[in-house]
This record gives C-alpha cells, structure tokens and sequence, in this order.
C-alpha cells in the first residue's frame, strides 16, 4: 500500500527557539517495496517515521496511506494510529518481560473482538513465519536479541498490517548479529510483499536492505534512488559523502567526451562520467569510492587516470588494508587486497577506472 505525503512540516520550540524537524516535506513510497529513511542523527528520519504513524502531529502537510488520508492540517483529518493499518518495530523492540513469546505476539489481537482460536491460529502463522516455531512458551527474559527483534517483527505481522515500520530496530545487536538479522528480515519483507517503510543511520544497513532509499538531511529529502544509483552515481555531494567512504576531488571541467568529461584538478587531469551534463569551464566535483582506486604497475605510468604517488599511512583490517596514499597536496583513501607487498613510504601508482568515477556540482 502507497504512502504519499504532501508538504510535511513539524517544528519543536526549545528555550523559545524553534527547530524545524521536518520542512516542507514530499515524498512518495510505493506500495510492496522496502523503503528507507538514511540520515545521521538530527536530520529528522524519526519525526517523519512518527507523523506516519499517527505518533506526532505535523504542524502542516498531508498524509494519505493507500489512497485514504490519515492526516490533514488543512482539511481537519486525523486518523488514530490505532485506524491506520499498520504495524511498528521500535529500536528497544518493546518487548513485554513479564509475558512469554505468544502473549507478546498476541497482544495486538488481544484488545479486540477476536477469538481465542482465532488469536492462537494468527500468533502460530506469525511465529512459523519468523522461525520461531514452539517458543510460545518461552520466556520473553530468556530469548537473545535476535530472537527478541523476530518476536517484535512478529508481534507487527499478527495482525496483517497494511504497512510495517521500522525505528533502527537493529542498532541494539552486536555486529555480527546485526549483519546476520539484517539478511533474515530483507529475506523476511520480500516474502510478505508487503509496504515497509525503515529508519536508520547506518549506511551498510539502508544498501542492504532497501528497494528504495531517501537521504535525508536538516528535515529535508535530499535524494532518493535504488541502492546502486545513491552509492554509484548520486545526484548530490553530501548524500555521496553520506552514503559511503568517497574521496571528492575540486576541479574544472575542461573537455565533454560523450557520456564523460575531463576535469582538471590539482593531481592532473582526470576522466569520469558526467551525468548531470556538467559544462565545459564549471567547477565541479570529482567522486571515486576508495575501492575502485586501483593499483598500476610501473609501465602504466603516463597513461590517461594514473597517477604516482606515496602510501602515507597502512592499516590492516583483516580482508583487506585501508590505506591514504598522497600525492601532491591531495590525500586519497584506497582499499588494498592484503596479498599487496606494499609498506607505508612506498611510491605506488594508482588508476581510477573511468566508468567508476562521476562528476557532481560543486
């Protein structure tokens, strides 16, 4: 089911000064897709999550959820978060500890004209879906935390949501855990075809898990796209910073060569793809993730994006080394396979592959 939300604005006053958390918000989420909220703290992505979900009140805007509006300023609507169809996973899951697993589950059912049979048919079809099969019993005190994140997902399933939404339910797991919960509930989401709309700071967690991802920054949304498209060729210079380690290189575009341009920065000339169709004479931005900084043998020298330069710093982190190597009075992060015979003070050459490098505005 869609979401569509419509010129959304909430502002908090503290000690007589106001701070606007959501400014002039649209967005539109499509119905059946993982959709993500990414931004660091601040920037608003709980407010928005909150407003949906009937949590806040907007002081102006719209909210319809499939077609039905379930906030409006300007009309006078509001539906109670209880009428609107959806289901919520909070960051502390809210599990309750003095209930087992199947009264956490049923809880939602629970305060309606619901049957027993009904409530006891409802809880097993969540639990079996979540892999929690024959844990009704169990303590809610004696599951781990991933188990307690399924029982949270299970508990918003119970009663067939329109929509489920999710506040960084993940940030309380161990990173391995976390890395391991994550695949389950992308696997989880893309079964049940349902709406799912979700917050978090965490970059790895919003390319993993997404469809669709909105960056949002200073109560605004800054972009939205695919995974690949925000990671690989983002339209805007914070969310390519935001979304991933980006080394920006500041130059002029001096020549368009078809779907790529050549821009002249301090490290020489370099070759990337335009585009955002950026004109010959405007300073741009030059974008390379450290990953695509390739090693060059000694005979490339001189060859079109390669470049010469020294490995300043070294750091071992187990598949791979992080390293910055210098050239000039530029500082490039890199990523090196640690079969690499290279130690820090080395001279190395370095080429970037024209196709994973992209030009934004300045």
């Amino acid at each position: 089911m869609e979401i569509h939300i419509k010129g959304l604005t909430r502002d908090y006053y503290s000690e007589g000064k106001r701070i606007r958390a959501l400014d002039n918000v649209d967005l539109e989420i499509p119905a059946n897709r993982i959709f993500t909220l990414l931004g660091p703290s601040g920037c608003g992505k709980t407010t928005l999550l909150r407003c949906i979900v009937g949590l806040e009140s907007p002081d102006a805007g719209e909210i319809a959820i499939g077609g039905e509006i379930v906030w409006s300023k300007e009309k006078g609507i509001f539906v109670p978060p209880e009428k609107r169809g959806l289901g919520m996973v909070f960051q502390t899951y809210a599990i309750w500890p003095h209930m087992n697993v199947f009264n956490n589950v049923a809880f939602p059912l629970q305060s309606r004209n619901i049957s027993k049979d009904e409530i006891r048919k409802s809880v097993a079809k969540a639990l079996s879906f979540v892999q929690l099969d024959g844990f009704e019993k169990r303590p809610a005190t004696k599951l781990s935390g991933g188990q307690q994140q399924r029982v949270a997902l299970a508990r918003a399933l119970v009663a067939e949501p329109k929509v489920i939404l999710f506040d960084e339910p993940l940030s309380n797991l161990d990173a391995k855990l976390r890395e391991e919960t994550r695949k389950e509930l992308r696997s989880f989401l893309t079964k049940l075809q349902i709406t799912a709309v979700y917050v978090t700071h965490d970059r790895i967690e919003a390319l993993a898990l997404s469809d669709l991802i909105a960056v949002m920054r200073s109560g605004g949304i800054v972009e939205v796209g695919d995974p690949k498209k925000i990671y690989f060729n983002s339209d805007d210079r914070f969310v390519a910073d935001f979304i991933g380690r980006a080394n920006l290189i500041k130059g002029k575009v001096s020549v368009l060569e078809g779907s790529h341009a050549v821009i002249d920065t301090g490290i020489g000339p370099i070759i990337g793809l335009n585009s955002h169709d950026i004109p010959v004479g405007t300073e741009a931005m030059l974008c390379v993730r450290p990953e695509f900084i390739n090693l060059a043998a000694t005979d490339e020298a001189g060859k079109r994006n390669t470049f010469l330069g020294k490995m300043e710093t070294l750091i071992f982190i187990g598949e791979a080394y992080e390293g910055e190597i210098r050239i000039g009075d530029t500082l490039l992060t890199t990523t090196i396979p640690p079969t690499v015979n290279i130690v820090e003070g080395d001279d190395i050459y370095i080429s970037f592959d024209s196709d994973h490098c992209f030009l934004l505005g300045v």
